[in-house]
């Protein structure tokens, strides 16, 4: 045993010295010395990225094929079996599509971010998605910008029929006393805070994009009483809560404003509801740790498909699977009001690749 070591370790020690003078490199070095993009991705060229689009599933992946031309196709291992492609274009914009829930978000963004095949040092990343819409800040077909992300998975839970009489819920915090108590944030996915200078930027750019509206869409937001359920579709900011339960109705809905609004010590506005966001965003921070993209980079649009809770006279069963003609307009405005931040990008590179540039 000890021999073949002893050979093993002269075998080593060739082996460097010739390395050594091939490429004038020791191979004594710092063992964590950052690879270079080349030996990152086994040899390979990176793809330089400057905006990635991230899409949940296929209708909101395929607005974004046509318009931006995505006609390079790279597979990338891990992805979802349903979409194992990252598609990209000429001005280095690419798109990938996750698979729906947190699970699939998650597993999806990991295996491209440490996939090796793009560099994404500079790279813009765009959530672009639908989601359900509380009737009491917007509308459906809406387009809203994300400051907060705001976890509503991650609580304990008391059945309604078993929680103490004097609680207006039966969710409340890990570690938490009650439903009003305000919880430790020790899973450190809770709660996410975008950029502030880029989510102002976002806004500006899209505040007077030509949203998408219906016909059907507009009768059916007529049954809401609330002024902001029944205006046309708009651009706004608000925040938006993600959990894997496809939750519905008006005492949910109250619940997680209540919760988005705890959680972030009154500062959060909650409005949309989906599944993916908080998932999405800790595989981005692993690969920000891992020194391979910036977190000041992301942006969070969400545009309104669906109502989270009825119109009067109506049940939230009935809501939940209600045909309000939501669907295709929030699709068409995912490219209508992110389109224009993406364009800002590619347009001025030089000022954008250096952070988001002052007004």
């Amino acid at each position: 045993m000890a021999a073949s070591r002893r050979v093993a370790s002269l075998y080593s020690r060739a082996a460097c010295l010739t390395l050594a003078a091939a490429a004038l490199l020791g191979c004594a070095g710092d063992p964590n010395r950052s690879m270079g993009p080349s030996a990152a991705s086994g040899g390979q060229q990176q793809i330089p990225v400057k905006v990635l689009i991230i899409s949940m599933f296929k209708p909101e992946a395929q607005v974004w094929h046509e318009p931006l031309k995505l006609n390079r196709e790279i597979k990338v291992p891990g992805l979802s079996a349903d979409d194992p492609l990252v598609r990209c274009n000429a001005d280095s914009v690419c798109q990938v599509t996750t698979g729906m829930g947190h699970t699939n978000a998650a597993a999806s963004i990991t295996a491209l971010v440490f996939s090796g095949k793009f560099d994404l040092s500079k790279t813009y990343f765009l959530v672009a998605g639908i989601a359900g819409v509380d009737p009491n800040v917007s509308t459906i077909g809406s387009a809203t910008w994300a400051r907060y992300l705001v976890d509503f998975g991650i609580a304990h839970e008391i059945d309604a029929r078993e929680m103490p009489s004097t609680w207006r819920t039966g969710y409340f915090g890990i570690g938490a006393k009650d439903p009003d108590s305000k919880p430790k944030f020790e899973y450190r996915t809770e709660v996410f805070r975008l950029d502030e200078d880029l989510l102002r930027k976002a806004l500006k750019l899209s505040a007077n994009a030509p949203l998408a509206d219906s016909d059907k869409a507009r009768a059916y937001r007529a049954r809401y009483p609330q002024p902001t359920a029944r205006a046309r579709p708009s651009v706004l900011q608000c925040d938006t809560a993600a959990g894997d339960t496809y939750w519905h109705g008006k005492y949910l809905g109250e619940t997680a404003t209540r919760w988005v609004s705890l959680v972030t010590d009154g500062q959060g506005r909650y409005c949309t509801t989906q599944q993916e966001d908080n998932a999405t965003y800790e595989a981005l921070k692993r690969g920000a740790g891992a020194g391979l993209l910036d977190l000041k980079r992301v942006a969070v649009l969400r545009t309104a498909s669906n109502f989270d809770r009825p119109h009067p006279g109506q049940t939230a069963y009935a809501s939940l699977s209600a045909e309000s003609g939501g669907f295709p307009i929030s699709t068409a405005n995912l490219l209508i009001a992110g389109r224009p931040l993406v364009d800002a990008i590619v347009g001025n590179w030089a000022a954008w690749s250096t952070g988001v540039p002052a007004d």
